[in-house]
């Protein structure tokens, strides 16, 4: 089991098909984990998809801690994301995505973006045929959860030409702060491990709303949330898009998703 007991009932009946894109590898455990465990536990049926339709691998340092050096207890991924992105990966759905040529918005009743910093989430944040699949999905006013890096994805992603598909909404993201204080404490001996792009996610997305203040830095990130402390995490929710910032909020956000989707 994920975080709850699932009953027969929710285990015959799915009540929505969600769309998780992901890259080959890189992606964070926590923040696809902890989403695909509650949907499971919801009853929602969750369909994979990657570049070319191979199976994914997360950023294993962010799943064994090995290269962080002193930080990794603060760093890695806590027990709750790792025992979710362990039953994430035994799962069929996981074993065999389809590829981001197959996506269609119509689909799907719903999409979530899920994040990471490392070099492979290049491939994911930067492809053209996902940002296109997204835009369908805004369009489509389909619900839309966006987590850490996930928001940049869709911060890139444009219902016309200029215009991103946030602009006029307000939305959070893994913020500057948060950015650059992990990079500075690990630069040293990780490099750019954590400075995905040299400009920051708060900085592009901010970049892309229609007003500056849309984008909410929200509390100071002291803990990590969990299924039964959500109180801890941050989202921001605007219409049919939610959004939150880093793994320390995927609990609330993956809660507050699923309610949002019935």
């Amino acid at each position: 089991m994920c975080f709850s007991v699932i009953s027969a009932l929710a285990e015959t009946n799915c009540m929505a098909t969600l769309l998780v894109p992901l890259p080959d590898s890189d992606f964070d455990p926590t923040e696809s984990g902890v989403p695909w465990c509650t949907m499971r536990d919801h009853g929602h049926h969750v369909v994979f998809a990657t570049p070319s339709g191979r199976t994914a691998r997360a950023d294993p340092k962010m799943v064994t801690g090995e290269g962080l050096g002193i930080l990794s207890p603060l760093l890695k991924a806590d027990a709750n994301g790792r025992s979710a992105y362990l039953y994430m990966e035994q799962s069929d759905a996981f074993q065999r995505p389809i590829s981001y040529g197959e996506i269609r918005a119509a689909d799907f009743d719903a999409l979530v973006l899920t994040g990471g910093h490392a070099p492979g989430m290049r491939v994911y944040l930067g492809s053209g045929v996902l940002q296109s699949a997204v835009a369908d999905f805004f369009r489509q006013e389909r619900p839309v959860g966006a987590i850490c890096h996930g928001v940049l994805l869709a911060g890139r992603s444009s219902l016309h030409p200029g215009k991103s598909v946030l602009y006029g909404k307000k939305t959070t993201a893994l913020t500057k702060q948060m950015e650059l204080i992990a990079w500075r404490l690990t630069r040293f001996y990780l490099g750019n491990y954590y400075r995905t792009y040299q400009t920051t996610v708060e900085d592009e997305v901010r970049g892309v709303l229609a007003r500056p203040e849309d984008f909410i830095t929200g509390p100071l990130p002291l803990r990590r949330d969990s299924a039964v402390r959500l109180g801890v995490g941050f989202t921001v929710r605007d219409g049919a898009y939610l959004s939150a910032r880093w793994p320390g909020d995927a609990h609330r956000f993956a809660s507050e998703f699923a309610a949002m989707i019935g």
